[in-house]
């Protein structure tokens, strides 16, 4: 508990420091004349739609429901326009540092590991690491995802808004080097395609070092359809029960700023609909708040039952990141994520370079400073391991209690171990060797990040396996998913399962983590799936193609 103390104390006093220096440049926000503080919101307004969540797969929906239908986007954070932690490549993750009610990163703590969960308009885009690459076409068929020409188009709509492709400084060259003569092969050059082998990706950062979030995705609404409010926090769906068949969702209850309550309603059309898109923590948290869940707890927290439905919550995942931070005898120029190693075993291998404040509270350590070194790191895809979210009390700003079981399945474990191992086999090439002490051997790199603050998990200061060390060195990768799963909460079309009027269309509906980062992926799916209930309500009117 005190280390944890110390952490927090330490971290908020680099936050103040960097925003007293104001490094960086933010970006401006465009001209929305639809976007405003929640506290300027009606008390009681009425739409075709509302979309609870203005993050990566919300953003997309409402934009695209909103060329023809009226509708309401809340979002329970505030904009990243003109925050330069967000928007400047040269501040990236300095948000995670961030503890303040404000911030745009809510932290929590899962079995010893720090996570955070976004709490900004963008959603994850607004505080990721850039890396853009499409899912794999397991992802797809998971996803019930069967128009093959609507995802590519999806896709390229994203791309064509949001991606940029950058060139490779000498670490990432190095890195992708190592790589290829480590034997994670073929070269696939620069694609967003997921394919076996060595690849470059692309990235949200523009040859600017300016970030291009979700929020972007904005400037293609129709301002006449559209009224998105900020820090809105939504507290529960309201539901009409009465002589139906079926509960049926009809409007929603959220608070500002002020602790003042509006309520949204539906205008009552036999096709307007309520989203959830607030994520893989905040669309169950906002299902079992409304009476979706499992009847124990809906009884113990005294919510009404409208459903019993004892999935939502279950299968919660995140995929495990291990970080070799690996010393250089020269300087390591900052770089974002861009190289990738996709091996045959699951084990996705990345990289980022000379950021020395990704663990500010430890800058230098025995004589090494971080930009004299770079971060080489692996995530597993799935994962199999699986936990389960409970929400702990009826306040929806406070975070739900998690747990998600790092490793518990012995293939994940294994699946690490080989990834671990072959990033020691990629920096002991010829290729990467201007970027590694040729007298470091496998044991000292392994003990030296035995010391690093990766956790908050007490263990020894050195590496007696690489089981040990996967677990010892576990980290967050921040890529939630689970707890309202296709098949179980909600059915193919995304629709919440024994209710009308309700979908859930984000992380929280997937099986696994589609690719090595999820992004572009789930920004995919929010406009695939815009696209598709567009085309389900205007059936005979025109194609989605003329859209």
């Amino acid at each position: 508990m005190m280390v944890y103390r110390s952490w927090r104390m330490l971290s908020a006093a680099v936050v103040t420091i960097l925003l007293l220096l104001n490094f960086g440049a933010a970006q401006f926000a465009p001209n929305y004349t639809f976007m405003h503080e929640a506290t300027e919101a009606p008390r009681i307004s009425f739409f075709d739609y509302i979309v609870i969540g203005g993050g990566t797969a919300g953003i997309p929906i409402a934009t695209t429901l909103s060329t023809n239908y009226s509708v309401l986007l809340l979002e329970r954070g505030g904009s990243p326009y003109n925050d330069p932690n967000i928007t400047s490549v040269t501040n990236i993750f300095r948000y995670l540092l961030d503890t303040s009610p404000d911030s745009p990163s809510q932290q929590f703590i899962v079995e010893g590991v720090v996570n955070s969960r976004p709490r900004v308009l963008g959603g994850g885009t607004s505080i990721n690491g850039g890396f853009y690459s499409r899912g794999e076409e397991q992802f797809n068929m998971e996803a019930k995802l069967t128009d093959a020409d609507l995802i590519e188009e999806s896709y390229q709509w994203i791309e064509e808004r949001l991606v940029y492709e950058l060139p490779l400084d000498n670490w990432q060259s190095a890195l992708k080097a190592g790589l290829l003569e480590a034997g994670v092969t073929p070269d696939n050059g620069y694609t967003f395609d997921h394919l076996i082998g060595t690849k470059v990706g692309g990235s949200i950062f523009d040859q600017n070092g300016t970030r291009h979030t979700a929020a972007n995705l904005l400037q293609d609404a129709n301002p006449e359809g559209l009224a998105l409010y900020l820090h809105a926090t939504v507290h529960k769906v309201l539901f009409k029960r009465k002589g139906l068949s079926k509960p049926k969702a009809y409007g929603v209850v959220f608070e500002d700023s002020l602790g003042k309550k509006h309520v949204a309603y539906l205008k009552g059309g036999a096709k307007d609909e309520i989203i959830l898109a607030a994520g893989a923590l905040g669309s169950p948290q906002l299902l079992i708040l409304s009476g979706i869940g499992s009847k124990d707890q809906l009884d113990a927290l005294n919510i009404s039952v409208v459903l019993e439905q004892p999935y939502v919550g279950q299968d919660m995942a995140d995929n495990p990141q291990n970080v070799l931070f690996v010393p250089a005898p020269i300087v390591v120029q900052p770089s974002v994520l861009q190289v990738v190693g996709i091996t045959p075993f699951g084990s996705y291998i990345e990289e980022v370079g000379g950021f020395n404040f990704i663990f500010a509270n430890l800058s230098v350590y025995q004589g090494f400073t971080y930009e004299k070194g770079g971060f080489v790191f692996e995530k597993i895809n799935g994962p199999l391991s699986k936990g389960e979210l409970k929400i702990v009390n009826r306040n929806p700003a406070d975070n739900p209690s998690l747990t998600f079981n790092y490793f518990s399945e012995p293939e994940d474990l294994q699946k690490c171990v080989d990834g671990v191992s072959t990033i020691l086999r990629t920096i002991n090439t010829e290729g990467f060797s201007s970027y590694k002490f040729a007298n470091m051997t496998d044991q000292d790199i392994l003990d030296l990040n035995m010391k690093l603050p990766y956790n908050l998990i007490p263990h020894g200061n050195t590496s007696t396996s690489l089981e040990q060390y996967c677990k010892d060195t576990v980290r967050t990768i921040w890529h939630y998913h689970g707890g309202c799963h296709i098949g179980q909460v909600v059915d193919d079309d995304y629709k919440v399962i024994g209710v009308n009027s309700l979908r859930v269309i984000d992380g929280s509906t997937l099986l696994n983590s589609p690719g090595t980062n999820p992004q572009a992926s789930v920004l995919m799916l929010g406009r695939y799936m815009g696209v598709t209930i567009l085309g389900q309500r205007l059936a005979g009117e025109k194609p989605y193609t003329d859209w």
